[in-house]
């Protein structure tokens, strides 16, 4: 492409956004809510509503030409018909309002559920429908009842992945005409990398067992103390208690075992992606194994922990880190 050639598709493009900006996929991300309004509802006839038009003329044509009041009558009122489902439909459509997209947990390759929430205000909205990219989704929203509206990614990456445009559209309530409108979400989501499977082992701990112990209700005596009303009654040193005239409970140690470390840069033999994978494979072993553990990357270190918020920070940084050089 010569410089001329860019320069001139640029500029028709910069046009193109400024005067029709809902019409084109050029438009940017809007912050959310977003509300529809009458400058950027379009509205088209269908094939149907066309040859309906030209049924119309035809009738209007042949009642005129033979004096027939009835037909004129009749052509009068399908018209008007058609028009009042014009307007039925763009009313349908104005006021209509995203408040918000959120979407499912996820890795990279499975199928992603985004749910879109819209608030309908106070009038009930029919024939509604929604399409994204291939993917299609009717729905209708009673009046002040928000609703969400789920639409499903495909073969989605690891890392932020963008919502995209948007288009609502509806042909409610006679199929005469296309009434639509954009909606282009300032909105991403995270998608953590892919699982390996089957994942190998988790590796071995970097603690001693033998010498880290915890106070809890183990087996292994080492020593007494006051009872507790929650302690169970089987710790409790009766011949002990008898001794010195109080209940008496045998505190218990419980072995605590290695806390594991899963170290990128000790995975030998395979590229950056791979060892995405075996280590979001293993932060998953290791949560439903209750073990805690410290994922290491180049890029920073996490842990140790264990649980729902510690996991988030472990796949997160694994879906936000950079390719290999």
């Amino acid at each position: 492409m010569t410089a001329a050639t860019a320069d001139l598709r640029a500029r028709v493009l910069a046009y193109a956004e400024r005067r029709l900006p809902a019409l084109t996929r050029l438009r940017r991300a809007e912050p959310l809510p977003t509300r529809l309004d009458r400058r950027r509802i379009y509205v088209l006839p269908t094939g149907f509503g066309l040859m309906f038009g030209v049924l119309l003329f035809v009738m209007l044509v042949g009642a005129l030409n033979y004096g027939n009041n009835a037909a004129v009558l009749l052509t009068c009122v399908l018209g008007g018909a058609a028009g009042a489902s014009l307007f039925v439909g763009f009313r349908g459509m104005s006021g209509l309002v995203l408040a918000r997209v959120q979407a499912d947990e996820a890795h990279a390759g499975e199928s992603v559920s985004v749910r879109l929430r819209f608030e309908p205000g106070a009038r009930a909205r029919a024939g509604l429908r929604l399409r994204h990219r291939e993917v299609d989704a009717a729905f209708a929203l009673p009046a002040d009842s928000p609703a969400d509206v789920s639409i499903a990614f495909d073969e989605t990456q690891r890392g932020w992945q963008r919502i995209g445009r948007v288009r609502v559209w509806t042909d409610y309530p006679l199929g005469l005409f296309r009434i639509w409108s954009w909606l282009n979400p300032d909105a991403a989501f995270l998608v953590y990398p892919a699982i390996e499977t089957p994942a190998p082992p988790l590796p071995s701990g970097a603690g001693n067992k033998a010498e880290r112990t915890r106070p809890g209700p183990g087996d292994e005596a080492s020593g007494l103390r006051d009872y507790r009303v929650s302690d169970p009654p089987r710790l409790i040193a009766w011949k002990a208690s008898a001794r010195h005239d109080a209940l008496l409970v045998r505190d218990a140690e419980r072995r605590i075992e290695d806390a594991l470390v899963l170290d990128d840069s000790a995975i030998r033999g395979l590229d950056r992606e791979a060892r995405l994978r075996r280590l979001t494979a293993w932060v998953l072993a290791a949560e439903a194994a209750q073990r805690e553990y410290t994922l290491h990357l180049a890029e920073q270190s996490i842990g140790p922990g264990l649980g729902g918020t510690h996991r988030h920070a472990c796949l997160r940084a694994l879906a936000l880190a950079p390719p290999d050089a």
